[in-house]
């Protein structure tokens, strides 16, 4: 935990009148070795409290609810729930098999030749996506691919710029990031290259061409029961 303070000093002026000085920052890390569910968080307070004179005791029910914040947590960093990180992905990658018709298998060592896919027509970047998705959608590669600027970098660029042009295309880097995203590592690229804002954008379009498609269907159908009307019984 770290305790930020804002410390003032009082002087005296020219004339004599008292008078706040420079307000001072500081900050102190307090270091807690062990935080288990078992821990009496009022008993680690009040200790917290009497060695770091940062923290008035009067602030002892707010350290209490931090505390017990951090002791109640999930907890994401452990070997257990990457394992179920790596199954869950894996059980999703199976309900997307039909996105990817490429017959090739994808290398990791050819991923540079996968980037420079995206840089040419529409047949070849999603080419290039399926590729790297399958590399993706195995958790053990996804640290290389991170490892590598381009691919991220590259990916965001083409889903910006083309994914009204396709759907296939814009599936398969959506699913890319859909399998960095389920690992809280990789979250702060994934902000840096604002694949969250790109994904609502897209979101919000297709909503927009849902709607659209349901009034012109709406249309079409009074248009058929009124036509229908008209015609004469015989």
């Amino acid at each position: 935990a770290v305790v930020s303070t804002q410390s003032g000093h009082y002087g005296r002026g020219e004339t004599g009148d008292p008078m706040l000085g420079e307000n001072k920052q500081s900050q102190k890390t307090i270091m807690i070795k062990s935080l288990s569910p078992n821990t009496d968080i009022r008993k680690l307070s009040e200790v917290i409290v009497e060695k770091c004179n940062l923290i008035h005791p009067s602030k002892v029910p707010e350290l209490e609810q931090l505390l017990y914040y951090l002791q109640t947590r999930k907890v994401t960093v452990n070997s257990e729930t990457v394992d179920q990180e790596m199954d869950r992905i894996r059980q999703a990658a199976t309900q997307f098999d039909d996105i990817d018709e490429i017959q090739e298998k994808a290398d990791l060592n050819e991923l540079e030749s996968y980037v420079d896919l995206l840089y040419d027509d529409m047949k070849t970047k999603i080419k290039g996506t399926s590729l790297i998705l399958q590399l993706s959608r195995n958790p053990d590669n996804l640290a290389e691919l991170i490892d590598n600027e381009m691919v991220l970098g590259a990916l965001s660029r083409v889903l910006r710029e083309d994914w009204k042009k396709s759907i296939d295309l814009c599936t398969n880097i959506i699913y890319i990031f859909f399998c960095f995203s389920s690992f809280s590592d990789f979250h702060a690229l994934l902000l840096q290259y604002k694949i969250g804002s790109s994904c609502l954008q897209i979101i919000e379009n297709e909503l927009k061409r849902f709607e659209h498609w349901t009034e012109e269907l709406d249309k079409k159908e009074k248009s058929t029961d009124r036509d229908s009307a008209l015609i004469p019984l015989l």
